[in-house]
């Protein structure tokens, strides 16, 4: 498999993760989404959508969107699972994935920040957009996840643990206030200690300056 991924994204590290808690094989192809390679006709052909991640399996199939690669990863090699047992835990850890996916992540997206620049908003103005929505969504993440367990929904790692160190990490790097969330940093310092996901973020990846 060849996965397109830029060192930095969020969403890269969640495929990442998962790729390598898995333990399946993959080739890295870095877009420079700084530089704008994504834009390019030769990603476009590979992703219309110009985001990362694509994952482009054996056979040449190319997926795009980090859920929807997550979700085919978890059924075409199931173990370990990402998602708890049971329908009602099942909806519960894909609504607090989801809480970081499609609440936090949009919003603060390299393409919105490039945009709001674009109207003549300041770096300053749009650090303290992301840091709004940062705390915004991981104190829902928070209200949302097991207060008992050592990972999010259970013993190991799963959906809602790979979305939060991604996010986590892009917190750390706006140097976001995390005492609130006193929680979800013992959560991703678990995470952290495992060596398939410790190999997934961005200081780790080849082409990191």
């Amino acid at each position: 498999m060849k996965l397109y991924s830029y060192w930095r994204s969020t969403t890269s590290i969640r495929v990442r993760a998962a790729l390598n808690l898995k333990g399946l094989d993959y080739d890295i192809q870095p877009v420079d989404l700084v530089a704008g390679v994504q834009r390019g006709a030769d990603y476009t052909a590979v992703n219309p959508g110009r985001g990362v991640p694509a994952l482009v399996l054996d056979d040449g199939t190319v997926l795009t969107q980090s859920l929807a690669i997550l979700d085919y990863l978890d059924e075409a090699h199931p173990e370990p699972p990402l998602l708890p047992q049971g329908a009602v835990a099942r909806a519960q850890a894909r609504a607090a994935a989801h809480q970081i996916a499609l609440d936090i992540h949009p919003v603060n997206n390299l393409k919105v920040i490039g945009q709001l620049k674009a109207l003549g908003h300041s770096q300053a103005d749009t650090v303290a957009w992301m840091l709004h929505w940062m705390r915004e969504g991981f104190t829902a993440f928070q209200g949302l996840i097991r207060p008992d367990t050592p990972f999010c929904f259970g013993e190991a790692p799963g959906l809602a643990d790979l979305c939060l160190v991604a996010q986590i990490y892009n917190a750390r790097r706006w140097d976001a206030d995390l005492a609130p969330f006193a929680r979800l940093v013992e959560i991703d310092a678990r995470c952290q200690e495992i060596e398939a996901i410790a190999r997934a973020m961005p200081d780790t990846q080849p082409n990191a300056p």
